[in-house]
């Protein structure tokens, strides 16, 4: 039995909505994303209390009516070191530091930078940055791997939507994306290298479409949540280590194909793109909702639970503290700390399994090697079946309940084939 309870309740600044949220991994502390312009409003939520520490960016201009690719551009990168008190924001004007006392320039990194993406290593001694600061078409297909002691800066693996570390230690997984089709990113972590690369595995999952948020693990590490895409509200969610996936869901009505009628716009466009995460309790996924509720959703059983937390205001964002306890952001300028209380005894992790996971994956399968084209390399799965390289290379045959991703590629290996 869960028992949740809206502990207190804030009004952001201005009464701004909220465009997303990212919590620390550690301690009670949110940034909190304005959805008119690139501000961050951060927020200190423990203690069953709510209390702003500082915004950063509120002088810069509205986007107002900016056309979605417009305002994502404009959007901040955003990375909270895993056990300290600062935050890295990428911005329109490069990357500044926050902390408690004040922002600052973090000399550490390439002053020429336009990071769109940035993540800490686990160990917070590394930022992984895209794309890469030497520019051009080049460092779009790179990425930057600063040591913060140093401020050297070596080349990376591509990739472009958060990096998300497996409880254990040991693993990460990010996206790297294309229209077609986006690719789930394994790699090990070794913690005696400095600065740490990501040492991308051959084992890959390949979701359809682009534009997906950045992947959510549970937090004893037997699932992985992925939510977007540009084209539909879903919500997956894939089995660790083996990646079947166990879980795959429209969020209001599925795509009806182009040309798109205003109405299914108006509600596609009603769900937050970041409402969903893990909580303290493995198997529990927690989802927010535009008619301003929270659902429960238990991952193995499928049983679902509304709890309502913001009563007819939409969910603009929902993230998870450390404690388990939920920070939920509203359309009307809301934030709102949900303390979350189970009395399951499976609420600790198996700590030994959870290594043990992450050991059999990155012994089952080797290293791409860091020239070697990925597409060329890695083992891929959608959660239902696999693909192996040379699945791709050869002519086949995709039907029209085939992903788009794998229908195009039969067309383009059909004519290298011709040709």
């Amino acid at each position: 039995m869960t028992a949740v309870e809206t502990v207190a309740k804030a009004l952001l600044r201005d009464r701004i909505s909220a465009e997303g949220l990212v919590c620390h991994s550690q301690l009670p502390m949110v940034a909190v994303v304005d959805s008119e312009r690139p501000a961050v409003h951060i927020w200190h939520c423990g203690g069953g209390t709510l209390r702003e520490l500082g915004v950063v960016g509120p002088e810069s201009r509205a986007g107002g009516k900016a056309l979605f690719h417009e305002r994502m551009d404009r959007t901040p990168a955003l990375a909270w070191h895993p056990e300290q008190p600062f935050l890295l924001i990428a911005g329109e004007t490069g990357v500044v530091r926050w902390s408690a006392d004040g922002l600052a320039d973090d000399d550490a990194l390439p002053s020429t930078a336009c990071y769109r993406s940035i993540a800490f290593s686990p160990d917070g001694q590394t930022v992984w940055a895209h794309p890469s600061s030497r520019g051009g078409d080049d460092g779009w297909r790179s990425s930057d791997v600063v040591d913060l002691a140093t401020g050297s800066v070596s080349a990376g693996w591509q990739w472009d939507t958060g990096v998300a570390a497996h409880p254990a230690g040991g693993l990460v997984v990010t996206l790297q994306s294309d229209q077609g089709a986006t690719l789930g990113l394994f790699a090990r972590i070794d913690r005696e290298i400095t600065p740490t690369p990501m040492r991308l595995l051959r084992r890959a999952l390949i979701l359809e479409g682009d534009g997906y948020q950045a992947p959510v693990f549970s937090v004893d590490g037997r699932h992985l949540a992925i939510r977007g895409n540009a084209y539909e509200n879903l919500l997956e969610v894939f089995e660790f280590p083996t990646l079947r996936r166990v879980l795959r869901t429209t969020l209001g009505d599925p795509n009806p194909g182009y040309p798109y009628s205003s109405e299914w716009l108006e509600q596609y466009r009603a769900w937050s793109r970041q409402n969903a995460a893990f909580g303290a309790e493995p198997g529990v996924l927690w989802l927010g909702t535009p008619s301003g509720t929270v659902l429960e959703i238990g991952v193995d059983d499928q049983r679902v639970v509304e709890h309502d937390v913001l009563g007819d205001s939409p969910v603009t964002g929902l993230c998870a503290l450390s404690s388990g306890d939920l920070v939920v952001a509203g359309g009307a300028g809301e934030l709102a700390l949900v303390s979350v209380r189970t009395d399951a005894a499976s609420a600790t992790p198996d700590r030994g399994a959870m290594r043990d996971a992450v050991t059999a994956f990155v012994d089952a399968v080797s290293e791409v090697p860091d020239d070697d084209a990925l597409w060329d390399q890695l083992v891929m799965t959608d959660g239902t079946r696999e693909w192996a390289p040379n699945d791709l290379a050869t002519p086949f045959t995709a039907t029209t309940t085939s992903p788009a991703w794998r229908q195009l590629q039969a067309v383009l290996n059909t004519r290298r084939h011709d040709a």
